[in-house]
């Protein structure tokens, strides 16, 4: 690997970061290129430098396995870097306050949706009730 000059790597590594930071790249996939970018170490010399086995960055770099926090920070400090919050890169539409609409359109649990039948039953009813007002009319016979 040819060297870099520090400009030349400050940019890498804010570059790497901004990536990471829109939701771009992953944790796994930042430290792989901070790796090989910014170093150009291969995985068995890097995972000596950061006192872990190899297996154990291969797994942090394909987002895989679950790595403690120490294990990140350590990582992070060969390139002057720490751990933080940032807020989250917004990818997904959130209504304007006031207007939430609920996302599903099934009742909320626990509440008393109505009847999916309540009118057909009432319309039964009035049918059956016109029914047997026909049927005592027809038992009257002819009205000449």
């Amino acid at each position: 690997m040819k060297a870099i000059t520090n400009e030349q790597r400050k940019k890498l590594i804010d570059d790497i970061l901004m990536q990471h930071e829109m939701g771009n790249e992953t944790l796994g996939t930042s430290i792989r290129r901070l790796r090989l970018e910014v170093t150009g170490f291969d995985q068995d010399t890097f995972a000596a430098m950061c006192n872990m086995s190899t297996k154990s960055l291969y797994q942090i770099e394909k987002d895989k396995g679950n790595p403690t926090i120490s294990t990140i920070e350590a990582i992070l400090r060969k390139f002057g870097l720490r751990l933080g919050l940032t807020t989250a890169a917004r990818t997904t539409y959130t209504p304007p306050l006031g207007q939430h609409k609920p996302v599903s359109k099934t009742p909320a649990r626990g509440t008393n949706p109505q009847r999916k039948y309540a009118g057909q039953l009432s319309r039964t009813t009035n049918l059956r009730a016109s029914t047997k007002a026909r049927i005592k009319g027809d038992d009257k016979g002819p009205t000449e």
